[in-house]
């Protein structure tokens, strides 16, 4: 189905959320047609952060928002639609769009599988209705669907399409570019070669991707690599947690833009425990590009002084090869909590593959390496 149908059949004109690979032709079309213009479309941080900014749009004109989301993110939403958009609490009305990812007998990837099996029956728990939408869903189908889920929506509830692989369409072209000049895989490499044999914890999508075969290729073991592949935004407190039991161990964590945005209470944390024994960096292209390209609000903020106002003891930033190189220079000469921003340019290899250990696997052997420590 081409999105824009799908749209119109809502007749909805407010979306936000976080974007997804199964509904980039809708985050493409929203971007086509509103940009980031607060006032049909927000990006959010995370799909809690999302479903309170749906909240406010209808406190203000009593319409019914959209939220877009993979299905990942329902967890970072059910407390806010259970507290907050429930019509045993505030009876606030959404329309969710969900990307169904590990639907049970399509292929994905481990992090999926699980949650792609309690997709609609978690909505079920939550009270929400749902209709599955895939290639084959008429016009037809999706106005009759609307007209009953209006009827939800009058009552105070909400209501969701879940939506299959390749069931949407988008003929426009985008360009997501941005000015930065690094490549982030070259930048991975650089990193890792400082890193040395300290433990490195990476954030889900293509770091982690470029990570693993960046090792492959260099015939190095990774065992000392903790490839988060889900859980996006955790991966900093995923090396908090094991540089506070390891505090003569330097802990390095390979996150993201998107994923330091998306649970960025995690730098306050870190920044203020004391802990000394983290290097933070944050590989920011100011995109969700593992899903897309669609822009972050990284683009605008300035993530370097995030890390100061929250009390790492040395901040860094690099947006060429030798100014990566100069503060890397300084990060191995100082024992300090540090957090490094290094601007990178969107893209990655057409060729670039996927870890071939499994998740149980690299936990397993990342647990051995450290108990070594």
């Amino acid at each position: 189905m081409d999105v824009r149908n799908l749209t119109e059949a809502m007749g909805i004109d407010f979306f936000t959320g976080v974007p997804d690979s199964q509904l980039k032709p809708l985050c493409d079309h929203l971007m086509a047609e509103f940009g980031s213009d607060p006032a049909h479309h927000i990006v959010a941080a995370n799909e809690g952060n999302a479903i309170a900014i749906a909240a406010g749009y209808h406190l203000a004109t009593g319409k019914v928002p959209v939220v877009y989301m993979q299905n990942s993110g329902e967890g970072n939403a059910v407390n806010p639609i259970t507290s907050l958009l429930s019509e045993e609490v505030y009876g606030i009305p959404a329309l969710l769009i969900i990307g169904w990812r590990g639907e049970p007998g399509i292929h994905d990837e481990p992090q999926h599988v699980f949650q792609g099996k309690i997709t609609t029956s978690l909505l079920d728990q939550l009270g929400i209705a749902c209709e599955i939408l895939d290639a084959d869903t008429s016009v037809e189908e999706i106005e009759s669907t609307m007209s009953r889920f209006r009827a939800l929506f009058r009552e105070g509830k909400s209501a969701a399409f879940v939506v299959r692989k390749g069931a949407l369409s988008f003929d426009g072209v985008l360009d997501y570019g941005n000015s930065y000049l690094l490549a982030r895989e070259k930048a991975i490499e650089i990193i890792l070669e400082a890193a040395g044999d300290h433990p490195v914890v990476s954030t889900t999508g293509k770091p982690s991707r470029e990570l693993f075969e960046i090792r492959e290729r260099l015939q190095q073991i990774h065992d000392a690599d903790f490839l988060t592949v889900g859980s996006m935004g955790h991966a900093s407190s995923i090396a908090l947690g094991i540089a506070a039991q390891k505090p003569e161990v330097i802990v390095w964590c390979v996150d993201g833009d998107g994923a330091a945005l998306m649970h960025m209470g995690a730098l306050g944390v870190i920044g203020s425990s004391g802990i000394k024994n983290i290097v933070h960096v944050i590989l920011n292209n100011g995109s969700h590009e593992t899903v897309g390209g669609i822009p972050t609000a990284a683009r605008y903020i300035d993530l370097a002084g995030i890390g100061v106002a929250c009390g790492y003891d040395r901040v860094e930033h690099a947006a060429t090869y030798e100014e990566l190189d100069e503060a890397l220079a300084h990060i191995r000469e100082r024992g300090e909590l540090t957090l490094l921003v290094v601007d990178c340019a969107l893209g990655s290899r057409s060729d670039l593959g996927r870890p071939t250990i499994s998740p149980s696997d690299a936990k397993r052997s990342f647990e051995r390496y450290l108990a070594k420590l």
